[in-house]
């Protein structure tokens, strides 16, 4: 898969791909006798490098929490298949497998409150999530680990002694949410709009938590999310979705430069204070028949800058530098 270079907050190797998603598709079957497909993802080839946070931006259904699903074998792709360290993820199945699978990859999912049970003690469900884990585990362990995890989101054992998860904040019960995925160390972290429903003031703390995994304990971080600002400031690399294919990869600054007309028109929707806010190029509704059809390219009834070759043939990937681009503006005809 293509690699582009690398901004590194440190000097740890890049170069190894913990996960891959190959040829990925996941079409969803609706109605009563399933006649009505949506093809959610649509052949997304995809390396996750070792030690990296890939931030996974696009609007609203272009399938990015999809994907996030597959990685956690919530969703099963119809087509493709999804590596671990080169390993096929279908082998891991039943009760078993699914828990060996899930000491290495754990999820971070966006309603911090639909993460816990409201009936049940915040550290009654931290101390389960050990002893599911570690059955065996000394009672004086099983505290070392939670006291552990909780000191790595900023929290102590004292805040969640005897509370229920309603006695938090958003941005609290997110760093518990945070911390119980850490309590197996896993290597890969998969985080889908982790700080959507977290109160502005304290999103950037939530994804200075993940800086930290990454720089100090070397996780891999996959962070999901439809806001610009917030992915360009915590990832390494970032690719851009829409209709369920990768349009732009690259480096995070590929963000402040973006070649493709729709990472570009994501970034003119940012109100800005420098300048007059709105975008002078104009850019369509859409319709979703153009790119459900597998016709030409899926941004072509939107783009203001679309060639007749736009709406017959599908873009191939140019290498243009810090990114790749499925794009004709950059593909020779």
């Amino acid at each position: 898969m293509y690699l582009a270079g690398f901004i590194q907050r440190g000097d740890k190797d890049m170069s190894e791909a913990v996960l891959k998603l190959e040829n990925i598709t996941k079409i969803f079957r609706l109605g009563l006798l399933g006649k009505t497909t949506i093809k959610a993802v649509d052949r997304v080839n995809l390396d996750i490098v070792k030690g990296e946070i890939l931030g996974v931006l696009g609007e609203s259904g272009s399938g990015k929490s999809t994907i996030a699903k597959l990685i956690l074998k919530i969703y099963e792709p119809t087509h493709g298949r999804i590596l671990f360290k080169g390993k096929d993820i279908r082998i891991f199945k039943g009760s078993r497998g699914l828990k060996n699978y899930y000491m290495h990859v754990q999820g971070v999912f966006q309603d911090p409150y639909a993460s816990f049970n409201p009936r049940r003690r915040v550290l009654s469900t931290l101390i389960d999530t050990v002893k599911n884990y570690y059955p065996k585990l000394l009672k004086e362990d099983l505290e070392k680990i939670i006291v552990s995890s909780l000191e790595k989101v900023g929290l102590n054992i004292r805040d969640v002694m005897g509370r229920y998860p309603h006695e938090f904040s958003g941005g609290q019960l997110q760093r518990l949410s945070i911390a119980r995925a850490l309590l197996v160390n896993p290597e890969v972290i998969i985080a889908d709009e982790p700080v959507s429903m977290v109160d502005a003031s304290t999103r950037i703390d939530i994804l200075n938590i993940f800086i930290d995994l990454k720089d100090k304990e070397g996780k891999t971080l996959v962070i999901i999310g439809h806001d610009l600002g917030l992915t360009r400031y915590v990832s390494d690399r970032v690719v851009v979705l829409y209709r369920g294919q990768v349009v732009e990869e690259g480096i995070a600054d590929i963000l402040s430069e973006p070649a493709h007309p729709y990472t570009k028109m994501l970034a003119e929707s940012i109100p800005r204070i420098d300048k007059i806010w709105g975008s002078k190029i104009q850019y369509g509704v859409g319709s979703i028949e153009l790119g459900a059809k597998g016709v030409g390219c899926v941004f072509a009834d939107r783009c203001p800058h679309r060639l007749d070759i736009c709406i017959k043939k599908e873009p191939e990937y140019v290498d243009i530098g810090k990114s790749r681009v499925k794009c004709w503006l950059y593909t020779s005809k």
